[in-house]
């Protein structure tokens, strides 16, 4: 199917004209028959077969044509706004000029519009030929539309009344369908409503252009205010009953959901989780320079017209405040228009769906300059350099693709920015290691601040890319080359030195808290001394020798096996604080494990790295597990 709406003053013959394309009557109200005036849209439809000619077909079984669809827009400066809402959506455009008229002031208001919109498809129909010589009429047309964004268009003269000339329209429309660009079937849904009405039997149905891709029955969609999600229950095109449909068609949907009774024109239904809504954007505008546009005006956009404050920035560039937040992309065509139509309308193209706060002075001038190099068009290796870091799903919810893969989770950076940022991260390791000498680690959430990153992935990343400075992480901290251990001050030392003394007489009877305390030995230190590698802790407070657990093994080794707490302690001549906490330690390195509740054997491995008994790995590795949780509150 292809979509084409009508454009042109009014009384010029626009919804005549479709009547006699389609057999189809456009004006759905009996007050527009009887006045001969197009109030609302109107939608008829028809088929072109190969060779231009309509046949009225709209069975929709598929054989010959293309359906071409009709959205009939009313002409009177009155409903400027409705004509809006129904050339907002689509591509192509038949434009009609009488005559016996000529070109007239909404004539010259809807070609501004549809320029504004970018609309590069369009046929032109001079009506009532059989009334004047439309040769001068159809020069003059021709010529205003080529200075616009149509182009140089194809011009049929036709009469409704006499049939004179429709095959030769119908052969062009059918030329211009040929020609719109195919939209992809995948895309993200994005359908803007021009109706809203209750059906009984079937509750809330809603209209509209859906432009790309699919609908299908059964699937969920979302408003643009983040309402609860309403579910598709039926779906219609052409007045046929259909399981999917794609864009670009005009179609009927039966929704469900909480919020289907407060839907209405100019609203919009998305697919969920993929599109941003936007309150404030920056935009390139056109013709008007952006100094002279009021501060208040209204920005049409598929169906909607939603009040604007604008705030200039450059000689073509604004920044435009919504009341009402839509769904928005980078590259989207737009209307800005003042209520009553006393300027021409403003074109605008949307830059920026996310922009930065203008908080500092001169921020705006810099702005300005910013934009200046944007053209419109979704360029994500550009975006990147600007974000800097941004998620894939966000960039694709700007309309922006992703010029590359996630470097961490689905976070996208820019490669230079992501290099500084490795450079940055290895020198703030050395710098914390060089400030806190007992513990030169550097906590990946402090990095992750020090950065101003907004995620612990980023960090984890940074630090497994490739960099001048080798890093390493180990237990949730950051270390550069030779600073895996800590460097005990000579206070520190001494305190280790003296407590190695003690247990040079008793290996296994671990110092009393009370002479930790004496010794200047606190948490932090004693932690420094443990990472060092100069101490072992085995227990809360429990601290031997290094290699404290293979002698304590050897010793147990000549007991008679299995053996008791009580004679390990003997055994090791320490006391019931000490062992408890070293048998624990043991059986987590699998130096020993558990016969009973009371009694425990050393294991026949020659050493515990070459255990693989399935029951021991797992107590190893859980009790290997407990003390690194241990291990990290003593250091935190």
């Amino acid at each position: 199917m292809r979509v084409v709406a009508t454009a042109g003053h009014v009384d010029h013959g626009k919804s005549a004209l479709v009547r006699a394309l389609t057999g189809m009557e456009p004006d759905r109200y009996e007050e527009e028959r009887r006045r001969g005036l197009t109030l609302d849209l109107g939608f008829v439809w028809t088929r072109l077969e190969a060779d231009g000619a309509g046949d009225g077909d709209v069975d929709g079984d598929g054989d010959g044509g293309e359906h071409l669809a009709f959205v009939d827009v009313p002409g009177h400066e009155r409903f400027v706004a409705t004509m809006l809402a129904g050339v907002g959506p689509v591509p192509a455009v038949l434009f009609v000029v009488a005559a016996d008229q000529g070109w007239q002031p909404q004539s010259e208001e809807h070609l501004a519009i549809l320029d504004a919109l970018g609309v590069r498809h369009a046929v032109l129909a001079v009506t009532r030929s059989d009334l004047a010589d439309p040769e001068p009429v159809r020069a003059d047309a021709v010529e205003r539309m080529a200075a616009t964004s149509l182009g140089a268009v194809p011009s049929v003269a036709v009469s409704a009344v006499t049939g004179a000339g429709l095959d030769e329209l119908r052969a062009e429309l059918a030329r211009m369908a040929r020609a719109l660009p195919v939209p992809p079937a995948d895309a993200d849904v994005r359908l803007w409503l021009d109706r809203a009405f209750t059906v009984r039997g079937h509750g809330t149905v809603v209209t509209g252009t859906l432009g790309a891709g699919t609908l299908r029955v059964g699937d969920r969609l979302v408003t643009a205010d983040g309402a609860q999600p309403l579910r598709v229950r039926g779906l219609q095109c052409l007045q046929r009953d259909v399981d999917a449909v794609g864009g670009v068609a005009r179609v009927a949907v039966n929704v469900h959901g909480a919020a289907d009774d407060r839907l209405r024109r100019g609203q919009v239904l998305l697919t969920p989780g993929r599109w941003l809504t936007a309150d404030v954007v920056d935009v390139r505008v056109a013709p008007v320079p952006a100094a002279d546009l009021p501060r208040e005006v209204t920005l049409h956009i598929g169906t909607a017209a939603v009040p604007v404050t604008v705030r200039p920035l450059g000689p073509d560039t604004a920044r435009l405040t919504l009341r009402r937040a839509l769904p928005l992309r980078v590259g989207d065509r737009a209307v800005l228009r003042e209520p009553g139509g006393s300027r021409t309308p403003c074109g605008v193209t949307v830059l920026d769906v996310r922009p930065p706060r203008l908080a500092r002075r001169g921020a705006a001038r810099a702005r300005a300059a910013e934009l200046a190099a944007l053209t419109g068009r979704p360029d994500g290796a550009a975006e990147l350099r600007r974000r800097r870091l941004v998620r894939r799903p966000d960039l694709l919810a700007m309309g922006v693709p992703p010029p590359a893969g996630p470097v961490a989770g689905d976070w996208l950076a820019d490669p230079d920015h992501w290099t500084g940022l490795r450079e940055r991260l290895a020198v703030e390791v050395r710098r914390y290691a060089e400030r806190h000498p007992l513990e030169p680690g550097l906590p990946t959430e402090a990095a992750r601040r020090l950065l101003g990153l907004p995620d612990r992935c980023l960090v984890d990343a940074l630090a497994a890319a490739p960099g001048t400075v080798p890093l390493r992480q180990h237990q949730g901290r950051l270390y550069g080359p030779g600073a895996a251990r800590p460097v005990l001050p000579p206070p520190v030392r001494a305190a280790v030195d003296a407590v190695l003394g003690d247990l040079a007489r008793a290996p296994f009877r671990a110092p009393e808290a009370d002479r930790l305390a004496e010794l200047g030995l606190n948490r932090k230190a004693l932690a420094a001394a443990v990472a060092a590698g100069e101490l072992l802790r085995v227990g809360d407070g429990i601290v031997l020798p290094p290699g404290a657990d293979a002698r304590a093994a050897a010793v147990l080794r000549r007991l008679p096996q299995p053996f008791t707490l009580s004679e390990a302690r003997r055994a090791l001549d320490t006391t019931r604080r000490v062992a408890v906490p070293l048998l624990e330690f043991l059986d987590a390195r699998g130096y020993t494990e558990r016969v009973d509740d009371r009694r425990r054997r050393c294991r026949p491995a020659a050493h515990p790295a070459t255990e693989t008994h399935p029951a021991t790995r797992g107590r190893a590795e859980s009790r290997r597990r407990t003390e690194t949780r241990g291990r990290a509150e003593t250091e935190a």
